[in-house]
Protein backbone atom coordinates (compact mmCIF):
# COMPACT_ATOMS: atom_id res chain seq x y z
CA UNK A 1 0.00 0.00 0.00
CA UNK A 2 1.28 3.37 -0.84
CA UNK A 3 -0.18 6.56 -0.07
CA UNK A 4 0.40 9.65 -3.00
CA UNK A 5 3.09 7.97 -5.48
CA UNK A 6 1.83 10.55 -7.45
CA UNK A 7 0.23 13.82 -8.27
CA UNK A 8 -3.07 12.45 -9.77
CA UNK A 9 -3.30 9.28 -7.83
CA UNK A 10 -4.62 9.09 -3.90
CA UNK A 11 -3.41 5.82 -3.18
CA UNK A 12 -1.83 2.49 -4.32
CA UNK A 13 -2.46 -0.90 -3.45
CA UNK A 14 -0.60 -3.56 -5.75
CA UNK A 15 -1.90 -2.49 -8.98
CA UNK A 16 -5.03 -0.90 -7.69
CA UNK A 17 -4.95 3.22 -8.43
CA UNK A 18 -7.26 5.52 -6.31
CA UNK A 19 -7.16 8.46 -8.30
CA UNK A 20 -7.75 12.08 -6.80
CA UNK A 21 -10.58 12.43 -9.42
CA UNK A 22 -12.61 9.59 -8.34
CA UNK A 23 -12.02 10.77 -4.57
CA UNK A 24 -13.12 14.11 -5.61
CA UNK A 25 -16.22 13.00 -7.33
CA UNK A 26 -17.82 10.53 -4.41
CA UNK A 27 -16.66 13.49 -1.61
CA UNK A 28 -19.30 15.89 -3.33
CA UNK A 29 -21.69 13.61 -4.13
CA UNK A 30 -21.84 12.40 -0.49
CA UNK A 31 -21.84 15.96 0.56
CA UNK A 32 -24.17 16.45 -1.66
CA UNK A 33 -25.98 13.58 -0.49
CA UNK A 34 -25.86 14.51 3.60
CA UNK A 35 -27.41 17.98 2.49
CA UNK A 36 -30.38 16.42 0.76
CA UNK A 37 -31.43 14.04 3.33
CA UNK A 38 -30.95 16.83 6.02
CA UNK A 39 -33.77 18.69 3.42
CA UNK A 40 -35.58 15.81 3.14
CA UNK A 41 -36.04 15.68 6.54
CA UNK A 42 -37.56 18.90 7.39
CA UNK A 43 -39.80 17.74 4.87
CA UNK A 44 -41.04 14.81 6.57
CA UNK A 45 -39.93 11.76 4.59
CA UNK A 46 -38.59 8.85 5.13
CA UNK A 47 -34.14 8.71 5.24
CA UNK A 48 -34.44 5.28 2.77
CA UNK A 49 -36.41 7.46 -0.09
CA UNK A 50 -33.10 9.76 -0.65
CA UNK A 51 -30.95 6.63 -0.18
CA UNK A 52 -32.38 4.53 -2.78
CA UNK A 53 -32.59 7.50 -4.94
CA UNK A 54 -28.77 8.67 -4.72
CA UNK A 55 -27.08 5.32 -5.22
CA UNK A 56 -28.81 4.93 -8.85
CA UNK A 57 -28.90 8.22 -9.62
CA UNK A 58 -24.88 8.68 -8.90
CA UNK A 59 -24.59 5.35 -11.40
CA UNK A 60 -26.51 6.86 -14.29
CA UNK A 61 -25.18 10.41 -13.58
CA UNK A 62 -21.24 9.07 -14.06
CA UNK A 63 -22.90 7.44 -17.59
CA UNK A 64 -24.52 9.87 -18.40
CA UNK A 65 -21.20 12.50 -17.92
CA UNK A 66 -19.27 9.86 -19.55
CA UNK A 67 -21.75 9.81 -22.93
CA UNK A 68 -22.28 13.16 -23.31
CA UNK A 69 -17.79 13.67 -23.18
CA UNK A 70 -17.70 10.68 -25.42
CA UNK A 71 -19.72 12.12 -28.06
CA UNK A 72 -18.46 15.14 -28.34
CA UNK A 73 -15.16 13.91 -28.25
CA UNK A 74 -15.30 11.11 -30.76
CA UNK A 75 -13.02 11.59 -33.18
CA UNK A 76 -9.93 12.99 -31.13
CA UNK A 77 -10.11 9.93 -28.23
CA UNK A 78 -12.26 7.41 -28.58
CA UNK A 79 -12.40 6.27 -32.43
CA UNK A 80 -9.31 4.59 -32.54
CA UNK A 81 -9.74 3.30 -29.34
CA UNK A 82 -12.60 2.32 -27.93
CA UNK A 83 -12.09 0.74 -25.20
CA UNK A 84 -11.00 3.96 -23.51
CA UNK A 85 -14.52 5.01 -23.15
CA UNK A 86 -14.50 2.56 -20.16
CA UNK A 87 -11.17 4.27 -18.25
CA UNK A 88 -13.17 6.91 -16.53
CA UNK A 89 -10.30 7.44 -13.99
CA UNK A 90 -8.63 9.35 -16.83
CA UNK A 91 -10.54 11.66 -16.56
CA UNK A 92 -13.94 13.06 -19.14
CA UNK A 93 -16.83 13.60 -17.54
CA UNK A 94 -19.06 16.25 -19.10
CA UNK A 95 -21.15 17.39 -16.02
CA UNK A 96 -24.00 18.44 -18.14
CA UNK A 97 -24.52 15.21 -19.37
CA UNK A 98 -24.54 14.46 -15.97
CA UNK A 99 -27.16 16.60 -14.91
CA UNK A 100 -29.60 15.82 -17.78
CA UNK A 101 -29.35 11.86 -17.08
CA UNK A 102 -30.08 13.12 -13.35
CA UNK A 103 -32.86 15.48 -14.30
CA UNK A 104 -34.45 12.52 -16.66
CA UNK A 105 -34.36 9.51 -13.60
CA UNK A 106 -35.50 11.93 -11.18
CA UNK A 107 -38.47 13.15 -12.80
CA UNK A 108 -39.10 9.23 -12.95
CA UNK A 109 -37.94 8.32 -9.22
CA UNK A 110 -40.18 11.11 -7.66
CA UNK A 111 -43.16 10.83 -9.54
CA UNK A 112 -43.24 6.84 -8.96
CA UNK A 113 -42.72 7.72 -5.08
CA UNK A 114 -45.35 10.56 -5.08
CA UNK A 115 -43.14 13.59 -4.17
CA UNK A 116 -43.60 16.71 -6.18
CA UNK A 117 -40.92 17.25 -8.37
CA UNK A 118 -40.10 20.95 -7.70
CA UNK A 119 -40.51 20.19 -3.92
CA UNK A 120 -37.38 17.48 -4.64
CA UNK A 121 -35.59 19.91 -6.57
CA UNK A 122 -35.53 22.36 -3.98
CA UNK A 123 -34.10 20.21 -1.34
CA UNK A 124 -31.38 18.28 -3.80
CA UNK A 125 -30.01 20.67 -6.59
CA UNK A 126 -28.31 23.44 -3.93
CA UNK A 127 -26.10 20.58 -2.43
CA UNK A 128 -25.23 19.47 -6.39
CA UNK A 129 -23.15 22.69 -6.62
CA UNK A 130 -21.03 21.59 -4.13
CA UNK A 131 -20.10 18.69 -5.56
CA UNK A 132 -19.32 20.08 -8.79
CA UNK A 133 -17.28 22.64 -6.97
CA UNK A 134 -15.73 19.39 -5.66
CA UNK A 135 -15.64 17.65 -8.79
CA UNK A 136 -13.34 20.79 -10.19
CA UNK A 137 -10.97 20.09 -7.86
CA UNK A 138 -10.44 16.41 -9.64
CA UNK A 139 -9.91 18.28 -12.78
CA UNK A 140 -6.96 19.93 -11.16
CA UNK A 141 -5.33 16.84 -10.08
CA UNK A 142 -6.01 15.09 -14.04
CA UNK A 143 -4.32 18.71 -15.08
CA UNK A 144 -7.74 19.18 -17.27
CA UNK A 145 -10.27 22.17 -17.22
CA UNK A 146 -7.31 24.81 -17.34
CA UNK A 147 -7.21 28.37 -19.09
CA UNK A 148 -5.13 29.84 -21.16
CA UNK A 149 -1.63 31.03 -20.56
CA UNK A 150 -0.74 33.65 -18.39
CA UNK A 151 2.39 35.00 -16.16
CA UNK A 152 3.26 33.37 -13.11
CA UNK A 153 3.23 37.26 -12.34
CA UNK A 154 -0.66 37.13 -13.33
CA UNK A 155 -1.46 34.07 -10.79
CA UNK A 156 0.91 35.29 -7.94
CA UNK A 157 -1.34 38.67 -8.17
CA UNK A 158 -3.95 36.38 -7.03
CA UNK A 159 -2.85 34.86 -3.93
CA UNK A 160 -3.30 31.53 -4.67
CA UNK A 161 -1.56 28.99 -2.83
CA UNK A 162 1.82 27.80 -4.09
CA UNK A 163 0.87 24.44 -5.21
CA UNK A 164 -1.93 25.57 -7.14
CA UNK A 165 0.28 27.76 -8.69
CA UNK A 166 3.14 25.03 -9.56
CA UNK A 167 0.24 22.95 -10.72
CA UNK A 168 -0.79 25.53 -13.43
CA UNK A 169 2.48 25.04 -15.18
CA UNK A 170 1.06 23.13 -17.80
CA UNK A 171 2.94 22.39 -21.75
CA UNK A 172 5.53 24.56 -20.67
CA UNK A 173 3.39 27.39 -19.94
CA UNK A 174 1.32 28.82 -16.63
CA UNK A 175 -2.25 28.44 -16.67
CA UNK A 176 -5.23 30.16 -15.66
CA UNK A 177 -7.09 28.28 -13.20
CA UNK A 178 -10.17 27.88 -14.49
CA UNK A 179 -11.01 24.68 -12.46
CA UNK A 180 -10.54 27.22 -9.31
CA UNK A 181 -12.90 29.85 -10.77
CA UNK A 182 -15.44 27.35 -11.13
CA UNK A 183 -15.45 25.50 -8.05
CA UNK A 184 -15.73 28.99 -5.98
CA UNK A 185 -18.10 30.02 -8.68
CA UNK A 186 -20.70 27.34 -7.68
CA UNK A 187 -19.81 27.55 -3.63
CA UNK A 188 -20.72 31.36 -4.11
CA UNK A 189 -24.10 30.47 -6.21
CA UNK A 190 -24.73 27.68 -3.12
CA UNK A 191 -24.48 30.00 -0.45
CA UNK A 192 -26.77 32.49 -2.55
CA UNK A 193 -29.36 30.15 -2.48
CA UNK A 194 -28.94 28.94 0.76
CA UNK A 195 -28.84 32.00 2.70
CA UNK A 196 -30.81 34.34 0.53
CA UNK A 197 -32.95 32.53 -2.01
CA UNK A 198 -33.77 30.22 0.39
CA UNK A 199 -34.44 32.69 2.93
CA UNK A 200 -37.24 34.66 1.23
CA UNK A 201 -38.26 32.15 -1.72
CA UNK A 202 -42.17 31.07 -0.59
CA UNK A 203 -43.01 28.96 -3.17
CA UNK A 204 -41.81 25.61 -4.56
CA UNK A 205 -39.47 25.40 -7.47
CA UNK A 206 -37.64 28.72 -6.69
CA UNK A 207 -34.09 27.70 -5.15
CA UNK A 208 -34.65 25.21 -8.20
CA UNK A 209 -34.83 27.13 -11.12
CA UNK A 210 -31.47 29.42 -9.44
CA UNK A 211 -29.25 26.97 -9.63
CA UNK A 212 -29.62 26.99 -13.37
CA UNK A 213 -29.39 30.30 -13.58
CA UNK A 214 -26.68 30.75 -11.27
CA UNK A 215 -24.76 27.40 -12.36
CA UNK A 216 -25.65 28.70 -15.97
CA UNK A 217 -23.99 31.83 -15.45
CA UNK A 218 -20.93 30.82 -13.97
CA UNK A 219 -20.24 28.19 -16.34
CA UNK A 220 -20.91 30.46 -18.98
CA UNK A 221 -18.45 33.50 -18.66
CA UNK A 222 -15.87 30.11 -17.28
CA UNK A 223 -16.33 27.94 -20.27
CA UNK A 224 -15.20 31.14 -22.70
CA UNK A 225 -11.85 31.09 -20.48
CA UNK A 226 -11.04 27.38 -21.24
CA UNK A 227 -8.61 25.60 -23.85
CA UNK A 228 -10.21 22.39 -23.65
CA UNK A 229 -13.84 22.88 -24.13
CA UNK A 230 -16.11 20.09 -25.93
CA UNK A 231 -16.89 22.16 -29.69
CA UNK A 232 -20.11 21.59 -31.85
CA UNK A 233 -18.86 23.10 -34.74
CA UNK A 234 -17.82 26.50 -33.50
CA UNK A 235 -19.64 26.66 -30.25
CA UNK A 236 -18.54 25.78 -27.31
CA UNK A 237 -21.09 23.55 -26.63
CA UNK A 238 -21.02 23.91 -22.29
CA UNK A 239 -22.05 27.94 -22.86
CA UNK A 240 -24.88 26.65 -25.08
CA UNK A 241 -25.79 24.86 -22.84
CA UNK A 242 -25.43 27.27 -20.25
CA UNK A 243 -27.60 29.57 -22.20
CA UNK A 244 -30.23 27.31 -22.36
CA UNK A 245 -30.43 26.48 -18.60
CA UNK A 246 -30.57 30.30 -17.71
CA UNK A 247 -33.29 30.54 -19.95
CA UNK A 248 -34.94 27.80 -18.50
CA UNK A 249 -34.14 29.00 -14.90
CA UNK A 250 -35.90 32.28 -16.06
CA UNK A 251 -38.74 30.80 -17.41
CA UNK A 252 -39.14 28.17 -14.22
CA UNK A 253 -39.05 31.58 -11.79
CA UNK A 254 -41.95 33.41 -13.73
CA UNK A 255 -43.96 30.17 -13.73
CA UNK A 256 -43.22 29.80 -10.05
CA UNK A 257 -43.90 33.17 -8.93
CA UNK A 258 -47.34 32.85 -11.17
CA UNK A 259 -48.59 29.32 -10.47
CA UNK A 260 -46.04 28.22 -8.19
CA UNK A 261 -47.58 25.81 -4.52
CA UNK A 262 -46.56 27.51 -1.40
CA UNK A 263 -43.72 25.72 0.46
CA UNK A 264 -44.51 23.47 3.46
CA UNK A 265 -41.02 24.27 4.96
CA UNK A 266 -40.97 28.50 4.40
CA UNK A 267 -39.47 29.63 7.71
Amino acid sequence: MQFFPSFSVFLKIGSLEIHYYALCIITGALIAYELGQYRFKKLGYARNILSDYFFALLLLGIIGARIWYVIFMWNELYAANPMEIFAVWHGGLAIQGGIFAGLIYSAYFFKKHEIPFLVAGDAIMPGVLIAQALGRWGNFFNHEAYGSAVSLKFLQSLHLPQFIIKNMYIENAYHHPTFLYESVGNVIVFLVIILLVRHFSRKNGTQFFSYFIGYGIVRFFVEGMRTDSLMLGPLRIAQVISLIFIAVGIVGMIYVYKKGTPRSDFS
